[in-house]
């Protein structure tokens, strides 16, 4: 059942219900929202430009927050383009996410395309349930472990970033829960 809110007179949905639309309601209709998206600077970007980079961060609920204030912290709002998928790095390079690791692939190359990003920022985490189930618990069992099973995960991931895009820089970091962020090189 539709039920009408405005009553069929109104000026703003009652021709709509009624099925007719004036040309003169449809340029009103038009500037008004061209006018709304010049106002506000996310809407008036286009897709294309070029921006600093893609960050590729991990699917876990805990780091969402947590890592947009690093992007902020760093000036990148509005800046970069974003890939969360389970594990970050991790998820780019260990062998039981291989099926999803040509959609990361797909979206950085047209990242590169439409927005000229000159680098990648990899951020993976601790206490990563993606890690440990592409690694085992045993690799992120303790500190010095779990900080040594992403330091490599993340230079396999430098290392294939360099043999697809040599042009392109990598930036890789381990970010506690807190939001504290180790960069590796």
């Amino acid at each position: 059942m539709t039920e009408i809110i405005h009553p069929s007179s109104c000026g703003c949905c009652g021709d709509l219900l009624r099925g007719a639309f004036s040309r003169r309601q449809f340029v009103t209709g038009a500037a008004a929202f061209g006018a709304a998206a010049a106002l506000s600077p996310h809407m008036a970007l286009a897709a294309k430009g070029r921006y600093e980079a893609m960050v590729l961060g991990c699917i876990d609920p805990r780091l969402q927050e947590p890592v947009h204030r690093y992007t902020r912290r760093r000036g990148l709002t509005g800046k970069f383009s974003q890939f969360v998928i389970a594990g970050a790095a991790v998820g780019v390079v260990a062998e039981p996410f291989k099926d999803w690791q040509k959609a990361f692939w797909d979206n950085l190359a047209t990242s590169i395309q439409l927005h000229h990003i000159e680098k990648v920022i990899a951020i993976d985490h601790r206490d990563c349930g993606a890690a440990k189930i592409a690694y085992g618990a045993d690799k992120v069992g303790n500190w010095k472990v779990e900080t040594e099973t992403h330091r490599t995960a993340m230079a396999e991931f430098r290392k294939q970033v360099a043999e697809r895009h040599a042009n392109l820089k990598v930036e890789t970091g381990l970010m506690a829960l807190n939001g504290r962020i180790e960069m590796f090189a």
